[in-house]
């Protein structure tokens, strides 16, 4: 007698990552349903896993029975939407973070979900941005409407797709200098996605259940400020490059113009984020609770930040640094 596979329905399944997630669940054998606006984005996925195993959702973010049918006959569900700035009405932070969520609880709770796992973020209980305190606002509601969830607070994620680093050392390839805003004195933990991920698979395989209901702090094992990072970027890209202090007020105005692009560079919200250290409290559940060894920036980074080499890939120094 064969048993059952499980089935897991990943939201936000082709983000940053929801899709290393979406990833490890493939190489454990589960059956994944992606829920996303746009199916089509999740084709890329379907090669993670054998024939059948992905299968992208159609799943309206603001239709609660929408909601409910991507969660429907699944055994677990992971939640890893989130949005870094607003866009408009339809994209704020109260519905990516508080909404969304809250309906996803709700149809686990309905639909006798086994397990929960929701991605926040490392710092929301004393942050003072809007991003910081719907992701707490959303935390809250999950509580009550599915108590059992396992929610996970990372701090900033880095990985060969990341948004952080592949960042600013795009900038380096551009400008003459980079700004400290505050003067750089926040401290970060980042946090490698793959070690991310494995959390995430510990709080829906964990077999004695003491996972549910708990809160897990996710950091790596540096703690570092602005300056630090920014001296990590110069070491693998090669581009040394100028730091100017700017003060918070300063930064913030000209994130009001900055936040009009497309795909904003900085946004008032996040400079707001910047006065807030982002790092594991010293009593806080963390990896080494769930006996996942987190990986340091210096074997991760060089592995995508030499690319941004002068020369690239083709570079005579990409082996060295």
């Amino acid at each position: 007698m064969t048993m059952k596979q499980k089935t897991v329905t990943v939201f936000g399944g082709t983000g940053f990552v929801g899709s290393q997630i979406i990833r490890e669940l493939a190489d454990r054998d589960f059956l994944v349903k992606v829920a996303t606006r746009v199916p089509e984005r999740a084709y890329d996925l379907k090669p993670c896993g054998f024939v059948g195993q992905i299968v992208p959702f159609a799943c309206n973010y603001s239709d609660d029975h929408s909601i409910a049918d991507a969660v429907k006959g699944s055994d677990y569900v992971v939640n890893c939407i989130g949005i870094l700035f607003e866009r408009g009405k339809r994209s704020t932070f109260k519905k990516a973070h508080v909404e969304t969520p809250t309906a996803i609880a709700k149809a686990c709770a309905d639909q006798g979900v086994e397990r929960f796992v929701h991605i926040s973020a490392l710092g929301c209980d004393a942050g003072i941005s809007n991003y910081a305190k719907t992701k707490l606002e959303g935390e809250k509601a999950i509580r009550e409407a599915f108590p059992a969830a396992t929610i996970l607070r990372p701090s900033v994620i880095f990985g060969q797709e990341d948004n952080f680093f592949n960042m600013f050392a795009h900038l380096a390839r551009f400008v003459p200098f980079l700004p400290l805003i505050g003067g750089g004195k926040t401290k970060f933990q980042p946090v490698f996605v793959g070690d991310v991920a494995d959390a995430a698979i510990y709080g829906l395989t964990e077999k004695t259940g003491k996972a549910k209901g708990k809160t897990y702090e996710l950091g790596g094992p540096d703690i570092v400020d602005f300056k630090e990072i920014y001296q990590k970027l110069f070491k693998y890209t090669g581009r040394e490059r100028s730091l100017v202090s700017l003060p918070f007020s300063l930064a913030k105005f000209e994130a009001m113009f900055l936040s009009l692009l497309p795909n904003p560079l900085l946004t008032p919200d996040q400079v707001e984020s910047l006065k807030t250290d982002v790092i594991v409290a010293d009593d806080a559940l963390s990896f080494k609770d769930m006996d996942i060894h987190p990986k340091s920036m210096d074997i991760i980074l060089p592995m995508y930040l030499k690319a941004y080499r002068a020369g690239g890939r083709f570079s005579k120094n990409f082996m060295k640094a």
